[in-house]
């Protein structure tokens, strides 16, 4: 048998295969049927983002953002307690 007719054959089996079975017994009138009502909802759809995602000028100070970053990683001692006198006795009147 020749290289040709080997390919001859190959070429007229394969519509015979189940994958042409399957795509001849689908359901919906194309493969890519079945998205109507989001392509619907978005087609009407005026505006999708938020329109403050257009703002690309970010108010911000890179070394107050630093500074938060590091008392995120290491806070500050807490305050010490308050001083407490307590008087005992006579207080000399």
């Amino acid at each position: 048998m020749s290289r040709n007719s080997a390919l001859i054959i190959l070429l007229c089996a394969a519509p015979l295969t189940g994958c042409a079975d399957y795509l001849n017994r689908y359901e919906t009138v194309t493969l890519a049927a079945g998205d109507t009502q989001k392509y619907n909802s978005l087609l009407q759809t005026v505006d999708p983002l938020n329109p403050a995602s257009k703002n690309t000028t970010i108010e911000g100070d890179g070394a107050r953002a630093a500074a938060v970053a590091q008392n995120y990683k290491f806070p500050p001692p807490p305050p010490p307690p308050p001083a407490i006198t307590v008087n005992v006795g006579d207080t000399g009147d």
